[in-house]
């Protein structure tokens, strides 16, 4: 297997390439655009690391104070049935991790239901 995936053909590389920096401009851009979370360009990768840092200390609609990362993404997980993984995981807080090695659709619904969270927090 190795063999074959050094000397194979690599013609699908730069349409895989183009597809994974289509969905991390997606992320990226629905990301920036909700009040609270700001996310730089990864170069690499396929994940992001979103600032949360401008919803802690909000309330969620059952009046929990989100103290941290972890809260926020466990908000995230019960009010919208997104699942991201804390950034305080890889010694990133405030920040959260958000895959986009998966389809457009998906991502643009679960980008939908984060910002719907987000702007259910007083």
């Amino acid at each position: 297997a190795s063999v074959e995936a050094l000397s194979g053909t690599q013609e699908f590389i730069p349409v895989r390439a183009e597809s994974f920096r289509q969905r991390r401009d997606l992320v990226v851009k629905a990301l920036n655009a909700i009040p609270g979370l700001r996310c730089a360009k990864p170069e690499g990768a396929f994940y992001v690391y979103p600032s949360c840092a401008g919803v802690i200390g909000k309330k969620t609609p059952a009046g929990k104070t989100l103290e941290t990362d972890t809260q926020f993404c466990e908000y995230l997980l019960d009010r919208a049935g997104v699942a991201v993984v804390p950034g305080e995981a890889f010694g990133l807080s405030p920040h959260f991790r958000i895959s986009y090695a998966t389809s457009a659709a998906e991502l643009e619904t679960a980008l939908r239901l984060i910002k719907t969270a987000v702007l259910d927090l007083a």
